[in-house]
């Protein structure tokens, strides 16, 4: 309570609460001032933005309303539990005693490995550790994983095996101002991360040459001075065809090389093999064009490249990530003011969420399940045998096919909503009706949480205090503003209490979320993602550290890569990329592309947006972005609603004409579920690699909705 006390002032019917947006990794901080006049009912708001490194005292559109889904009366106040198909109100021993009676019943009669854990990428890293932790040595389950896998599997696995290192920026947001040149592939900055606008626009301002890359025009692409209206799936073609033109036209840091890099040999063989023209085919750009881009990012002195999910979601996403961080080490810009690479990453806590445990494959501190030496560690924190931790689990999709298999028996969900981010959704809805159990904790009803067996109402982001990690690695602490609304708990008490409930209490003695910290920085120590020179007390003082912090008076690293890379070679590795088509290609029956994203004023799968009057106002439905030409010949009309079809479903949206999309391509947001989910069509083919399902490219064909219903 004292916490609360401390960041919420409240006198003369006013309160004052300090605390930070809940949606994208920028994690902007605000004030929100809450008015009660005398003899009114209802309060009133204003949300003032405060000063901070990241968005220098900026707020988008989703910031000024955040508040309202949090305290709108639809909030989940008390466990539910479903009996005869409608939930009940039930008190909380009555849930905690309904888990732990079916989790046993279900482990004795299929093992530990039948209940699952599924969590999520707006967590904060104290509940992502927990829930890591919980499933390892709660349940000692090796399934567990999250949806941040359809977020940053991609950049994250590619930076790993090329630099040695997965953070979001590799140097600070105030270095793109610095930058002569910048390549935003596939990322819609001006949607996804509005507040970090100004500092492109500077950049420009400054004389910098901005290349988008992207099959539609957005607000992102407008302000470039070129933009590559690339065929879906085809980015890491198109990298190919810029690093040829590099190498040919001695655009390359030879220096750079030989003494910083690996692999040149192979990748300059591969390139000279490539055509320039076959390139320029397959991706849908222009040769021209694919040499003007080579050669304003090869001539520039300094550089960034920035990808988001409009490269990573995709079956080459792995790959395709790598072929873009070629282009940053053949021309040396890394590890110096004004160079570097961006993952931009999705959700508020996309980074910190895969660093610490709730990821398939990982331990804190970006520990590998499968090493005996990080294993043998993190044991030793936890205080249990490293023999007793379970081994590698699976990828978040693939645990729906587990789920729908029935070797997952019950599944624990908190704070995600799978149903409706996952890809192939009916398959995954399928599966999740075939669960013995299913428990799911969040603070909004979701379309998951309407299956569920029962509901644990979890507290909001005004209520709860944690550290979040934002895009560029930078740990920030929030803190909670207000008390938790009814009966709700924090993720991370009802992980304790269920804990103690099944005679694990020892292993989470914890009574707030700062005591979690402490033992999260303990189990990170030594690991990539080294917190154990932050503290809670220190993040107050200085607003956000950047990890590696690897001791308490260790400044954090903003830059990283000056003088080496974290591999056993000291040296990034260069690769070649094949040319890789999309696993489903378009064909008579399905004659165009879809491919998904976002819109500026909706976030995810549209839980918490959709709850909120102002951003609901804007975008009261899905649509299908088509261009004009496209549309005649499918005898589509404007504003009408049409069926937009795959092999696998078919979704009914509003029609929204765009000159500024490909003819080939058509464009669903993914904020909508039920008959608007375009996730219900979307194709569950999984990068080998990461295993991040490829979103972005499937083959759909779109009719009008009353010609496909009289059908």
């Amino acid at each position: 309570m004292s916490t609360i006390v401390e960041h919420q002032v409240e006198q003369n019917g006013v309160r004052v609460m300090d605390t930070q947006c809940p949606f994208c990794s920028v994690q902007c901080k605000m004030q929100i001032i809450e008015e009660r006049g005398a003899g009114e009912s209802r309060p009133s708001y204003q949300v003032i933005p405060k000063p901070n490194a990241a968005s220098e005292g900026r707020l988008c559109i989703k910031g000024m309303n955040a508040y309202q889904h949090v305290l709108t009366g639809e909030r989940i106040e008390y466990p539910l539990l479903k009996k005869d198909g409608r939930f009940e109100r039930v008190s909380w021993e009555e849930a905690y005693e309904a888990i732990v009676r079916r989790f046993t019943q279900l482990r004795s009669l299929y093992g530990q490995h039948s209940i699952g854990l599924y969590g999520g990428g707006s967590l904060t890293n104290e509940s992502a550790y927990l829930l890591g932790k919980f499933a390892r040595v709660g349940l000692r389950t090796k399934y567990i994983d999250y949806n941040g896998r359809f977020c940053m599997s991609a950049a994250a696995s590619a930076g790993v095996k090329v630099f040695g290192m997965d953070r979001g920026l590799t140097n600070p947001l105030s270095d793109i101002e610095r930058a002569d040149c910048i390549i935003l592939a596939g990322t819609n900055i001006a949607e996804c991360q509005p507040t970090l606008m100004p500092y492109f626009t500077r950049a420009k301002e400054k004389g910098a040459f901005l290349i988008a890359i992207d099959p539609r025009e957005t607000g992102t692409t407008r302000m470039a001075d070129l933009h590559l209206r690339v065929r879906p799936g085809m980015d890491a073609t198109l990298a190919n065809g810029m690093l040829k033109v590099l190498l040919e036209e001695g655009l390359t840091d030879e220096a750079f090389i030989q003494n910083r890099t690996e692999g040149f040999a192979e990748l300059k063989e591969h390139l000279d093999s490539l055509e320039l023209a076959e390139i320029a085919e397959l991706s849908g750009v222009p040769e021209g064009l694919i040499r003007k881009a080579a050669f304003a990012y090869g001539k520039a002195s300094t550089g960034m490249i920035f990808t988001a999910r409009g490269v990573e979601q995709q079956t080459d996403g792995h790959m395709a990530v790598r072929n873009f961080l070629n282009l940053i080490l053949l021309t040396g810009k890394i590890g110096r003011p004004g160079c570097g690479y961006g993952a931009v990453t999705g959700q508020g806590n996309g980074q910190g969420g895969r660093e610490h445990g709730q990821k398939a494959d990982q331990l804190p501190g970006y520990r590998l399940i499968e090493n005996p030496e990080d294993r043998a560690y993190v044991a030793g924190v936890w205080g249990i045998d490293p023999a007793e931790l379970p081994g590698k689990g699976v990828s978040a999709y693939e645990m729906m096919q587990k789920v729908h298999e029935q070797e997952i028996r019950a599944l624990f969900v908190m704070g995600s909503n799978p149903i409706v981010s996952n890809p192939n959704a009916n398959f995954v809805e399928e599966g999740l009706k075939k669960l013995d159990f299913l428990v799911i904790a969040d603070f909004l009803m979701s379309e998951t949480a309407q299956l569920a067996d029962l509901i644990l109402p979890a507290t909001a982001y005004l209520e709860n205090t944690g550290t979040m990690t934002n895009l560029e690695g930078r740990v920030l602490l929030r803190e909670a503003s207000r008390p938790a609304s009814g009966e709700a708990k924090h993720d991370w008490q009802i992980l304790c209490d269920l804990a103690s409930r099944l005679d694990r209490a020892a292993f989470f003695p914890f009574a707030d979320a700062e005591e979690i910290f402490e033992e999260l920085r303990l189990a990170s120590r030594g690991g990539t993602a080294d917190y154990y020179g932050i503290t809670y007390d220190r993040l107050r003082q200085e607003e956000g550290v950047y990890w590696p912090c690897p001791e308490p008076g260790h400044p954090g690293a903003e830059r990283l890569f000056e003088e080496s890379f974290p591999l056993a070679s000291r040296k990034a590795y260069l690769t070649p990329v094949e040319n890789h088509l999309p696993k489903e290609l378009i064909s008579p029956d399905y004659p165009l592309f879809l491919t998904t994203g976002r819109v500026l004023t909706q976030y995810l799968t549209g839980v918490q947006t959709r709850r909120s009057p102002a951003l609901a106002a804007r975008d009261v439905e899905s649509f299908v972005e088509i261009h004009p030409s496209t549309a005649r010949k499918y005898r589509l009309e404007e504003g009408t609603l049409v069926a937009v079809a795959s092999r696998r479903g078919e979704i009914y949206v509003r029609c929204r004409f765009s000159s500024d999309i490909r003819e080939d391509t058509v464009f669903v947001p993914m904020h909508w579920g039920d008959t608007q989910n375009v996730n219900k069509i979307t194709l569950d083919a999984l990068d080998p690699t990461c295993r991040m399902p490829g979103f972005k490219v499937c083959a759909v064909h779109v009719t009008p909705f009353l010609l496909n219903e009289m059908a």
